[in-house]
């Protein structure tokens, strides 16, 4: 079964290599097809940037942006106020957002789910430059609703990051992934 999700962050946040990671962790789950891959332009840090990422048992034909996702991943509640996130999401879709409130606390027509991943990556001392990098976070939180396991998603950020940064970022995916309120 096919399924397609949307990351929207900001530049310097992880979106593309949150949708890298999940796209990764699905294919060390026997998963035939999956597609990781950015949509943005010469934007800079700070700037919206959108991810999309496609998961399915079967091999995927489809090489266009998604238009209508199961899946809508916020890394930044800033964006909700500047770009329309849920766009042409399912009605039975899921919305995944990078805050410290809970999902009731947010006035929307979907199934929301809630993480704090950038308090987990202070917790972690995942920083760039001095701000909290919550990619992993976030994946961790997202494979806890789809076919993606937790323990290939910290896998796949094992292999992505050695050492003590791999295992920095694959605790705050484990921590997210016990923490997320759906």
């Amino acid at each position: 079964m096919l399924k397609e999700i949307i990351f929207h962050g900001r530049g310097g946040q992880g979106a593309v290599t949150a949708a890298n990671i999940m796209a990764s962790a699905a294919f060390k789950d026997g998963n035939l097809g999956v597609q990781a891959f950015p949509f943005f332009g010469a934007e800079r840090r700070g700037a919206p940037v959108k991810a999309f990422a496609r998961v399915s048992d079967k091999e995927i034909y489809l090489r266009s942006q998604i238009k209508e996702p199961d899946i809508v991943v916020i890394l930044d509640t800033g964006l909700m106020d500047v770009v329309n996130v849920t766009s042409g999401l399912k009605k039975e879709g899921i919305i995944l957002i990078n805050s410290h409130l809970k999902p009731s606390e947010f006035n929307l027509p979907y199934k929301v789910a809630t993480v704090d991943a950038t308090s987990i990556a202070l917790e972690q001392k995942l920083l760039v430059g001095g701000i909290p990098v919550v990619n992993t976070a976030i994946v961790g939180a997202l494979a806890k609703f789809t076919d993606v396991s937790i323990k290939s998603v910290k896998e796949a950020i094992k292999e992505r990051w050695q050492g003590s940064a791999g295992e920095r970022n694959a605790m705050a995916a484990e921590l997210a992934y016990e923490k997320v309120i759906i």
